[in-house]
């Protein structure tokens, strides 16, 4: 199975009236996230069913395809690298890290971000041990880098430690962007459900400090008396 052929495959998938929709669901037009983004308009299960036929393509291959302009190219290329991440050596693990992270301008999409960060540079930062990496991502004047920072902490969170969550959190608390403050608040909840004292210990002294959305996204899983407490201090 080639590149030619996978990308054969899923224009064969075209459907301008799914597209057009993707097209207003990604925020495309001039001065939104996605501007410019191109949709074919396959569903992600349509994509991944195609993507299991093509496991074979080398590394250097699914690099050429992330950085087509058509946005489902991209998609399938994440979801690839992250299945020939899983299944490398730490050699080829190390390999692919760090081309990620050199092509983040292609990971220009909240589900780029979120189908592949935790299992790529999220798994990786995990095995090394490194908060550095993700911190400066969090500071990074690109905001897909940044998301990439907060929502890699989601594998650190799976292995039970909440800290690099909590620590990125405070750095991205005045970013301006919501798609951030979405990302931080979805983090603080799935890190509240590991360690709730810490998330409430979070939230007692920087509630007050967080856009509304992320502090909303957070709170979802506390009680109702607790929820409207935090919600009456901002």
């Amino acid at each position: 199975m080639s590149l030619k052929n996978l990308r054969l495959e899923l224009k064969s998938h075209y459907d301008p009236i799914r597209a057009q929709h993707s097209q207003r669901f990604f925020k495309t037009a001039k001065g939104e996230y996605g501007h410019g983004d191109v949709f074919l308009g396959l569903n992600v299960p349509e994509q991944r069913k195609i993507t299991k036929k093509y496991t074979s393509l080398s590394a250097v291959e699914i690099f050429k395809l992330l950085k087509s302009k058509i946005h489902e190219e991209r998609f399938t290329a994440l979801i690839l690298l992250v299945h020939k991440y899983q299944n490398s050596d730490d050699k080829s693990k190390k390999d692919i890290y760090n081309q990620y992270l050199k092509n983040t301008k292609w990971i220009n999409n909240w589900d780029l971000v979120d189908t592949s960060a935790p299992q790529i540079v999220g798994d990786y930062c995990l095995r090394h041990k490194d908060i550095k990496t993700l911190v400066r991502l969090a500071h990074s004047s690109y905001f897909w880098d940044r998301r990439i920072a907060i929502v890699a902490t989601y594998n650190f969170i799976r292995h039970k430690n909440t800290k690099p969550t909590f620590t990125i959190a405070k750095t991205l608390l005045k970013d301006s962007h919501d798609l951030i403050h979405k990302a931080v608040g979805w983090m603080l909840r799935e890190a509240g459900k590991k360690d709730l004292p810490r998330l409430k210990s979070f939230l007692d002294i920087y509630a007050p400090h967080m856009p509304r959305t992320m502090l909303r996204y957070s709170i979802e899983k506390l009680s109702i008396k607790e929820r409207k407490l935090y919600l009456k201090i901002k």
